[in-house]
């Protein structure tokens, strides 16, 4: 064997153990800095982990989580921008694995929706579901986006995705952008489309109350009050809390139509279905003094606040009723009970 051959031969010789004993040793030592770096995070010490983060990859370029990492943490801090190009940098490596792909496409959405760049946050969701349909954050995202967007098909389209994902049925969910989209087409003059969107609204979850406040009010549009109030009523009955915000549209209403002794019968279904109701409760008395019932409607009051002592509503409408019938000192009494209730509220 000649000299030169043999000198070949030693440095191969040399180059593997170097390789194989001080490589391993560095590998150790940047990822013991990483480590370092992810421990920092836990802290919630950005800084301290940004600095580790940039050690790691200045002695190992192809740590690709360091550089994913150090990207995020620039956008948490606010500079989107940073982190863009570091992430965008990622994704012409070769032979990455399907999980990291995913991180870097989350990353970039996240980068892009910080900056209000939506249309780019989207191209990334969806390449992302490319490699993972089921993904639940990315169609998580797309749902908050086309909210964002008030893109109600894709907003409904997306909704319904997650509930497979998630193994769970939330037809309200699914109502609620019905009638958002129902509410646009009423915007956009489109009355007839909206009350079939509001209708399909009503059959994915007859409990949705708003849907029957939408139809109630553009049926009134239409002049339809027969409908209208028919709506009203099921909004009333579903959202009694504010369902009492409609109670003069409903009079009204009826009055229009001459069915003024259908005003009684509307206040007395919503209290059989809701006794508490203390607003339908002397509205109803209401009409039954108007009717010259006014001892049934001092009974129906009386019966409310059996209840319901703390109630100034109830009270009040308990004196009124009581005026014409009650003695000076009584009545004095009642209002010395109201003013005690009153001063008490103010001072909670």
């Amino acid at each position: 064997m000649t000299w030169p051959l043999i000198i070949i031969l030693i440095l191969v010789i040399i180059g593997g153990l170097t390789f194989f004993y001080i490589q391993p040793k560095q590998q150790a030592k940047t990822e013991s800095i990483y480590t370092d770096a992810l421990n920092a995070m836990v802290r919630g010490d950005k800084r301290t982990a940004l600095k580790h983060l940039r050690d790691v990859v200045k002695q190992d370029t192809n740590h690709v989580d360091a550089y994913l990492q150090m990207g995020d943490i620039l956008r948490e801090e606010g500079n989107a921008l940073a982190a863009i190009k570091i992430h965008q940098s990622l994704t012409v490596r070769p032979n990455l694995k399907n999980d990291v792909k995913i991180h870097i496409h989350r990353s970039l959405a996240l980068d892009y929706n910080q900056i209000s760049q939506l249309a780019k946050a989207r191209r990334e969701v969806e390449l992302l579901l490319k490699l993972d349909k089921k993904n639940l954050w990315a169609n998580e995202f797309l749902l908050a986006l086309f909210e964002k967007q008030q893109d109600w098909d894709k907003a409904t389209q997306i909704s319904k995705i997650i509930q497979k994902v998630k193994q769970l049925q939330d037809p309200t969910q699914i109502a609620r952008f019905l009638v958002l989209k129902g509410m646009d087409k009423h915007e956009k003059g489109k009355v007839d489309e909206a009350i079939k969107t509001f209708d399909i609204a009503a059959k994915t979850d007859p409990n949705y109350e708003k849907t029957y406040l939408c139809l109630g009010d553009i049926y009134l549009v239409k002049r339809d009050l027969v409908k209208a109030i028919d709506n009203w009523e099921k909004y009333a009955l579903l959202n009694p809390e504010n369902g009492k915000m409609i109670y003069s549209k409903i009079e009204a209403a009826l009055f229009d139509l001459g069915r003024f002794s259908e005003v009684e019968k509307f206040y007395e279904r919503i209290v059989d279905k809701d006794p508490s109701n203390l607003s339908a409760l002397t509205k109803l008395a209401n009409v039954l003094e108007e009717k010259g019932e006014h001892n049934s409607a001092l009974s129906l009051v009386e019966d409310a606040l059996s209840k319901n002592q703390t109630s100034i509503h109830a009270h009040l409408m308990k004196l009124k009723l009581s005026v014409q019938v009650s003695k000076p000192n009584e009545l004095s009494n009642h209002i010395d009970k109201i003013i005690q209730l009153l001063t008490s509220n103010n001072e909670k």
